[in-house]
């Protein structure tokens, strides 16, 4: 079997055998790369270094180095996480080519930990999207159907992932971005607790919204990445001090099934709606059922200012967006576009971002200014301000009767490339079932639980957390993977179309 359709997990276990070396494994993701990204154009950089800090890994552990237990394992990086050694742009034309000083925390710590980054994967602009069709440089194409999109904003993390491009990938998450590119990929998403992960270094689209989380093909691999991330950090005036269970141990104790016994799942009724399309329901009450049967009790919640959920969301996050991207003036950093007769600089700022901003990053901006103006702001900022009150109280209530809430991560299966462009109100719908979290602050997950039966493409079962709560995430996301693997036969990333010809080496 090739390198590239091992788990993170598998990889780490054969390069601390010694069986491979990390040059070799990074060589195998990518040639894959080379073979196979100008069909899915998941990535927008490659890293030039990359063979040579795994030749160093190798180096180290040839001479008895203590390192550390994932060195040598690859990692695709979102390009909303600034890096010092490839371009960081988050999808726009307004940062082409931009090179950052320093590098994002999250970065900082995967380099230290031994990951090898091997490049900065595409996005929708500045993470505004759910199908990764407003990057500035090109869509991403679903792996499973490259006429399909593999959602947004992170799809090219999830389809690098699903492609076999790379084993893990780290993404952002502001209303949806890890989770559902997952679940539209058959990937394994998740979103921490806010503030459990550093933001420092992540291009701000809605601060008090983006989370960013790992990205994996299995939640083993998840967990372990989660865990090398996660942390206090002081650069994040948002970040949590506190003393965080190993994420990787809430994997293992989830993979048998048994302990799902006493579990209370919670099921939100207000996330299953006339428009959850009838193969997402069906899987996503399958694997319920298979949770029930080894003990796990499912209760019905109701959380009835969820249904005020996207209408707050996108208030509150394109006023953010407003003041977030105030700073691309032309005058310190990126692209600079002087009007053919010269003129102001307010004329420069003007004609800089009207060539350098995309029509949904414009479209946002203006929503956002208009609802921080003078005589709107309580009307709208305000008064979404209060709802994202009374959403979080409906989870502090549904937590006191269950231990996690579940739902379909994405309402539908992936749709064609093209189909939402022209109707941004359809799009803001697709992120019904994740923006809530975002809201709260929660953790959240996304796990494949099968194939629709309409189009055999993947199905995601979305399950929450309260703050504080991720390791509960993995416990249970294990024990549900571990039946769906039962159930299938093989774990379901072997449904991959890509995977045979990954296995092959090809």
């Amino acid at each position: 079997m090739s390198l590239i359709t091992n788990t993170a997990a598998e990889l780490a276990a054969k390069l601390a055998a010694k069986e491979v070396s990390a040059v070799e494994v990074t060589q195998a993701h990518l040639d894959q790369i080379t073979a196979s990204d100008d069909t899915y154009n998941a990535f927008l950089a490659h890293n030039d270094l990359a063979l040579q800090v795994a030749a160093d890994i190798d180096k180290q552990r040839l001479s008895g180095e203590n390192v550390p237990a994932l060195a040598g394992v690859p990692l695709a990086v979102k390009d909303v996480l600034v890096t010092t050694d490839m371009p960081s742009t988050s999808g726009s034309k307004i940062l082409e080519g931009y090179m950052s000083p320093f590098d994002a925390t999250v970065v900082a710590k995967s380099r230290t930990a031994g990951l090898v980054p091997l490049g900065k994967t595409n996005m929708d602009e500045f993470a505004m999207g759910s199908a990764n069709e407003n990057s500035a440089y090109g869509p991403v194409k679903n792996p499973w159907n490259i006429d399909k999109v593999p959602g947004g904003s992170g799809g090219g993390s999830a389809a690098a992932v699903a492609a076999f491009q790379a084993p893990l990938a780290l993404g952002s998450d502001t209303g949806g971005s890890i989770r559902q590119p997952a679940a539209l990929t058959g990937t394994v998403g998740v979103k921490p607790t806010y503030g459990a992960v550093s933001r420092y270094g992540a291009i701000a689209m809605a601060s008090s919204l983006d989370q960013i989380g790992p990205c994996a093909r299995t939640v083993a691999d998840a967990a372990l990445l989660h865990d090398v991330i996660a942390g206090y950090d002081w650069h994040d005036s948002t970040s949590l001090k506190h003393d965080w269970p190993l994420m990787a141990d809430a994997a293992r104790a989830g993979a048998d099934p048994t302990s799902l016994k006493g579990v209370r799942i919670g099921v939100v009724k207000e996330l299953l709606s006339d428009a959850t399309q009838e193969g997402v329901r069906q899987q996503f009450e399958a694997s319920l059922a298979l949770a029930a049967a080894e003990g796990a009790e499912i209760i019905e919640i109701s959380a009835p200012h969820l249904e005020y959920a996207v209408a707050a969301y996108y208030l509150i996050m394109p006023a953010e967006v407003s003041s977030n991207l105030a700073r691309y003036d032309s005058v310190r950093f990126g692209l600079r576009v002087t009007p053919e007769n010269g003129g102001t600089v307010e004329d420069v700022m003007g004609a800089t971002r009207a060539a350098g901003f995309g029509t949904e990053v414009k479209r946002r901006i203006i929503l956002g200014t208009y609802a921080l103006s003078a005589g709107y702001y309580d009307a709208y900022y305000g008064s979404a301000q209060k709802v994202r009150t009374l959403v979080q109280r409906d989870f502090e209530a549904a937590f006191e009767k269950v231990d996690v809430l579940a739902s379909p991560t994405s309402n539908t299966t992936a749709w064609n490339l093209g189909d939402r462009v022209s109707d941004p109100m359809l799009n803001y719908l697709n992120d019904a079932t994740t923006i809530p979290a975002n809201l709260a602050g929660l953790a959240g997950i996304s796990l494949p639980v099968g194939l629709a039966a309409e189009d055999g493409l993947p199905v995601g079962l979305q399950l929450m957390a309260p703050q504080y709560g991720d390791d509960r995430l993995y416990r249970v996301g294990a024990a549900i993977e571990s039946l769906i693997t039962e159930r299938d036969g093989k774990p379901f990333w072997q449904h991959n179309p890509v995977f045979e010809t990954a296995k092959a080496g090809a």
